[in-house]
């Protein structure tokens, strides 16, 4: 197939870039053979109810294998049940040799009990039930397994057992969740040990994980993942953008001459495509001739592989011959071919590009990975974090790794321009997360620090930074919070309806800061005071603001690049930090890659419906508003076009209508 398309691939507009260091830390073993993060994971083994949170690729399956084995042998465990969301994932907990590395004992069990393997649940919960009767230690099985075994069991049935949820954002404290319902069951009514590893860092996106009175029974282990990509020895920077698409992202576009998957989708890069879900705007709604119609983006089908399932398609753009899966064909016997040959791929020549929906999403290793492409936007940051630890795997053949957002562009002729609108915002909010997820951590102190016997700034860790008027938090309560809910209180905060529509500069600064924020978090945490909430929000405000900035060394100085100007950290004080929007970033970034009529959707939408102004932030704004007078010697205009301005106005308007109330009353 001749085709004289000669155009580059189009870079994707990428909202978040960062750097790492390569210090190879992350993969480095100690005298057991346990990586930074298993043994930390293994100081905690003897916590009843343990918590692992740790991304992709960290270790967290052999973590398990140490944990379990020493409750094995040395707690007094009589069996172990691994439990994962889906078969394929299983070969994660494969037979391992552990003594070789160091360990004292190795991870082996009767291959009998691996129910992730082909077979009826029938016959699974079955083998599960006989399983529980012998003298075998350890089983495999699905969450599905594990579930309906339980309601031929009682609880008590499993005392002295280690029951271990990999991938647990499955679970949710939702009534209706099953296995939610087991495990709440299983810590109610027996003494059985739970293990709960999960590569995301959100309890869950609407529903949490855990009752907050069942979370606090559990021993929380995390390993950041800045410092995971930082110890890598190969990947040296991860992107993560969006691309926009008009019509089908398949279809032929006059404009661009190609459709918008041909111009970002780079067949040089080994690649796993996300199809919409077919629930989705995005999806035809045929899943099996999305697949056809990306195959005939890429090139013409020349024939498929019947022993391993492989299609091997020639690139219309190189003549290339592709490797490509196909893991969307719900043919059980097909699937069952190609994931079998996708688990014994070695080298980078291996498979070219994998298509999937569900699949392919956690708990699934092609190290070779360099480009997660998803289509279609993704409404749970749980399944983004999923998807980009896909890409994010170290390996010597990628130094970049990278996450595309391939989805619809709003279009002000377009009946769902809303629709759209809301998909780009939450899909910007989701980057600016992962940004605060994936850049290095910080340490903040108040420049004088009364809890300080030495001098300020002599003893201070790297990555400290000392902030005039920083309240730290004093309570437990409030430590504990900003130590392991960092993130996920940011996720909560960056959903917020009233962030979505603030966040294009519909709000003041201050106002996000210093109202917004607060609101969010006594919300989130009713048990906090004033103080507290107080000592929350400026770690939060310091450090995404900070996480946003740009740090710069220039001589024995360090300099940080905030709202467009460099400030000397030694100079930054709460009070300058509240005049930034700490994610702001993303939309200036968006509004320089995108059409003018692009953005007027989205300020006509949010228009539409306008944030309701408080009293508090009425008389926050009201020193602007004196200010707006004294330099134009106007008043704000509500007709402006500039939406603070407008908002201004609308403070204007708030405050004389309170007076006329006062004065009428008074």
């Amino acid at each position: 197939m001749e085709n004289n398309q000669t155009q580059n691939y189009k870079k994707p507009i990428n909202i978040v870039e960062v750097n790492y260091k390569q210090t190879g830390k992350s993969k480095a073993t100690n005298e057991l053979g346990m990586r930074q993060m298993q043994a930390d994971a293994f100081e905690a083994r003897s916590a009843q109810y343990l918590l692992l949170k740790a991304p992709p690729a960290s270790g967290k399956s052999m973590a398990l294998m140490f944990i379990a084995l020493d409750k094995l042998i040395n707690q007094g465990i009589k069996k172990v049940i691994v439990a994962v969301p889906e078969r394929s994932i299983g070969n994660s907990f494969a037979p391992t040799q552990l003594t070789k590395f160091g360990f004292f004992a190795d991870w082996e069990f009767n291959i009998k009990y691996n129910l992730c393997t082909p077979g009826s649940d029938k016959s699974k919960v079955q083998a599960f039930k006989d399983f529980m009767l012998s003298d075998e230690k350890i089983l495999i099985c699905t969450h599905a397994t594990l579930r309906f075994a339980f309601e031929g069991l009682t609880e008590t049935d499993f005392n002295d057992c280690l029951i271990a949820i990999d991938e647990f954002h499955h679970v949710s404290a939702d009534g209706e969740n099953r296995l939610g319902n087991v495990l709440r069951n299983l810590m109610q009514k027996s003494n059985a040990h739970i293990v709960a590893m999960t590569g995301s860092y959100f309890r869950g996106d609407s529903v949490p994980v855990l009752a907050p009175e069942d979370e606090a029974k559990f021993t929380p282990v995390t390993y950041n993942y800045y410092d995971q990509l930082n110890g890598y020895e190969y990947l040296k920077s991860l992107g993560i953008g969006y691309h926009f698409y008009r019509g089908r992202y398949y279809k032929h576009d006059e404009e661009r001459g190609m459709s918008a998957l041909e111009e970002i989708l780079d067949e040089n890069l080994k690649t796993i495509i996300h199809i919409p879900s077919v629930n989705s705007a995005e999806s035809s709604k045929e899943k099996l001739e999305e697949v056809n119609h990306i195959i005939d983006c890429i090139g013409e089908l020349e024939y498929q592989d019947t022993e391993t399932g492989v299609l091997y398609v020639k690139s219309k753009r190189s003549g290339r011959i592709l490797k490509i899966a196909d893991l969307v064909n719900d043919n059980q016997k097909e699937r069952d071919k190609i994931t079998a040959y996708l688990r014994g791929v070695k080298t980078p020549d291996d498979i070219d590009m994998i298509i999937a929906l569900g699949m392919a999403k956690e708990g699934f290793d092609w190290p070779f990975c360099q480009h997660a492409l998803t289509i279609g936007y993704r409404g749970s940051l749980t399944e983004i974090i999923q998807i980009i630890g896909r890409a994010t795997r170290d390996s010597n053949n990628k130094t970049h790794a990278q996450f595309t957002n391939l989805i619809a562009q709003p279009d002000a002729m377009d009946d769902d321009v809303k629709l759209s609108v809301n998909n780009m915002l939450k899909a910007i909010t989701a980057s600016l997360l992962m940004e605060q997820v994936l850049a290095p951590n910080f340490k903040f102190k108040p420049m004088q620090d009364e809890d300080e016997d030495v001098i300020e700034g002599e003893n201070d860790e790297e990555n400290t930074i000392r902030i005039k008027g920083f309240k730290k938090a004093k309570t437990q309560r409030a430590k504990e919070i900003l130590q392991n809910d960092l993130n996920d209180l940011k996720a909560r905060i960056l959903q917020d309806e009233t962030m979505l529509k603030a966040m294009p500069g519909n709000l003041e600064p201050e106002v996000i800061n210093q109202v917004v924020i607060p609101r969010i978090i006594k919300e989130v945490y009713p048990d906090l005071n004033e103080e507290e909430v107080e000592a929350v929000r400026h770690y939060v405000v310091v450090d995404s603001v900070i996480k946003n900035g740009e740090v710069e060394e220039q001589g024995s100085k360090k300099f940080i690049k905030m709202a467009g100007s460099f400030v000397n950290i030694d100079d930054i004080n709460i009070d300058l930090i509240d005049t930034i929007n700490p994610f702001q970033k993303a939309f200036e970034i968006l509004s320089k890659n995108v059409t003018s009529s692009v953005l007027k959707s989205i300020q006509d939408t949010i228009n539409v419906t306008k944030i309701e102004l408080t009293e508090e932030e009425a008389i926050l704004l009201w020193p602007k508003i004196k200010e707006w007078v004294k330099r134009t010697g106007d008043k704000p205009s509500m007709q402006s076009y500039d939406p603070k301005e407008q908002r201004l106005a609308q403070a204007l308007l708030f405050i004389q209508d309170a007076k006329r109330k006062k004065a009428q009353n008074g």
